[in-house]
């Protein structure tokens, strides 16, 4: 069995299984979620279509100064800043889309909240994009929202007791493609994600069963690979859940790396991310069943957005 366990939520001891994988690694697997293979498929296929634009057309989709969704160019983001490392860029193009919704009256007059409310773009075309990314966006927030009230009971608080802090996240979905890198120059160090951890709450990844994949960084300080589970997502333990519940659970390094030399055939690779992120204004502070009586909390509570937005500054330089 590798470092990583997979968890099935049909089983009766899905959140106490939660539980000891959030301490122990900080990743896990889930199989049993009953999400629809047909709008996973869909998205699937429409982040490949639109990898295999024309650069040009990919281009006109870029990232505004300022904003959080739409087309980020190869070798642009460096993750591993996050952590304070200073690496080459990663060598990988994304594709993101942020909420469907309006922000809630309780944040229209922050103005660093536009950043996580700000426009999604699509290309004109592919018509068929946006419906695909929406189902798909949508299906991962309501698994969050199941995984979410698991937690809780895995942590022996009230099924319901994150509802009220995320009920209206400011989730961010992720296409990432990782360009066959044969006959490109990779400097020493570069890697297709630098090593990092996730800001939010947790993510959920699909990733593809292909050569150059995602790597946890263990207890023991050594890099393990996360082997593709047919049908599976893997979870991680972002910061600020790691930050609510006291440092009880574990938000990981991990990291995505090339494929070794001489590997046989396309090391292409796509994977499809899920960022949860709790409600803009949402208090992370310590979780009640997270203190010992008498003790002190290690953090000092925090609204997630500027947790979110002290994190994501970080990585841009």
């Amino acid at each position: 069995m590798g470092l990583v366990p997979t968890i099935d939520l049909t089983s009766d001891d899905a959140p106490q299984a939660i539980d000891r994988a959030c301490r122990e690694v900080g990743f896990f697997q889930i199989v049993g979620h009953g999400l629809d293979p047909v709008v996973e498929r869909a998205a699937w296929d429409a982040a490949t279509e639109f990898f295999r634009l024309p650069l040009d057309d990919k281009l006109a989709l870029s990232i505004p100064e300022g904003d959080a969704y739409g087309y980020g160019p190869f070798a642009v983001e460096r993750l591993a800043a996050s952590r304070g490392a200073h690496t080459p860029p990663d060598l990988k193009e994304t594709f993101s889309v942020g909420p469907f919704v309006d922000p809630p009256a309780a944040v229209r007059d922050d103005p660093s909240a536009a950043f996580v409310f700000s426009p999604n773009r699509w290309p004109s075309s592919l018509p068929g994009f946006e419906s695909a990314m929406r189902a798909q966006y949508e299906a991962m927030a309501g698994l969050v929202d199941r995984l979410m009230s698991m937690m809780a009971t895995g942590l022996g608080l009230p099924a319901d007791f994150f509802v009220p802090s995320i009920d209206h996240h400011t989730s961010a979905l992720r296409v990432l493609h990782y360009p066959d890198l044969r006959g490109r120059g990779v400097e020493p160090g570069q890697l297709r994600a630098g090593a990092h951890s996730d800001y939010g709450t947790l993510t959920l990844l699909r990733q593809d069963d292909a050569p150059g994949g995602l790597e946890v960084c263990g207890v023991d300080g050594a890099w393990h690979p996360v082997a593709a589970v047919d049908g599976a997502y893997v979870v991680n333990v972002g910061d600020a859940l790691e930050r609510w519940t006291n440092d009880a659970w574990r938000s990981t390094l991990h990291r995505v790396v090339v494929p070794p030399a001489g590997v046989a055939g396309s090391p292409e690779r796509q994977s499809m991310a899920f960022f949860h992120n709790a409600n803009w204004d949402a208090r992370i502070e310590c979780i009640p069943t997270c203190v010992a009586p008498g003790d002190v909390p290690r953090h000092e509570p925090i609204t997630a957005g500027r947790h979110l937005m002290d994190k994501f500054r970080s990585t841009q330089y």
